[in-house]
């Protein structure tokens, strides 16, 4: 029988520091457009879902992904663990791929290469970030059904089901947990998008994509674009960064 394996996308309206950031304007389609367009290039997804929340706000997701035809699944806004598990339920996955939707340059490689490492080497957990190698965006996390069926059960702090998979890490004698590191040191780059500067960095980047390049940018032509034009990755050097960047 088929691996299923199901990318669920996080996503709501509802950010303090940059409301609707999910609908910002990126090379002519909204910011949840690319997360989920990218996904479709990586080769070992078979589903992608959009979890968001019951929260009226996230009306507005739910719509724009009737009319993506995106499969949407709603549910906590601030239990995310159970968000996952009850999606992970009704979109059967024995394996779930967690995508946050503020990440417009994620990674289809990367993506295969972690599900790929979990698959083969029959592992619980998988991530790029464990440490982190690759810029802060590019992170992603791959587990098994079995693994998020027993941390929905057993994570009790507010911190650990917030973040889904910290409960994994709090408790990593229990599970088998890999990571899959870049060839070179790229932590430093932030490619993510929580304000208004990181937002104007990506832009930025996609105003110097190459002529005529109508793909997805990869990680190869945003390292060479920022390396002809370094006062870019300056546009959000401010930014105060997750700890694990720091």
């Amino acid at each position: 029988m088929k691996t299923m394996v199901n990318a669920i996308i996080q996503a709501r309206c509802g950010s303090t520091r940059f409301p609707n950031k999910v609908f910002a304007d990126i090379d002519g389609k909204p910011l949840i457009w690319h997360v989920v367009n990218r996904l479709r290039y990586a080769k070992l997804i078979d589903g992608i879902v959009v979890a968001t929340t019951f929260n009226a706000n996230d009306n507005l997701i739910e719509e724009w992904c009737k009319t993506e035809c995106i499969e949407c699944f709603r549910g906590s806004e601030e239990d995310v663990l159970n968000r996952y598990y009850c999606a992970s339920v009704a979109y059967p996955s024995d394996i779930v791929v967690r995508i946050t939707a503020d990440d417009p340059f994620k990674e289809p490689e990367v993506i295969d290469n972690v599900i790929t490492k979990l698959i083969n080497e029959n592992l619980d957990l998988v991530t790029n970030n464990y440490p982190p190698s690759y810029p802060e965006g590019l992170d992603c996390e791959a587990f098994t059904f079995k693994v998020l069926e027993d941390v929905e059960k057993n994570a009790q702090d507010a911190f650990e089901r917030e973040h889904v998979t910290q409960y994994v890490y709090h408790n990593s004698d229990k599970f088998k947990i890999a990571n899959v590191a870049s060839d070179r040191q790229l932590s430093s780059y932030r490619w993510t998008i929580d304000n208004q500067e990181d937002y104007e960095m990506v832009k930025a980047i996609y105003a110097k994509r190459k002529e005529g390049n109508t793909g997805i940018l990869l990680m190869d032509e945003i390292l060479e674009i920022l390396e002809k034009n370094p006062s870019i990755p300056i546009i959000n050097s401010q930014v105060k960064r997750s700890a694990m960047y720091q």
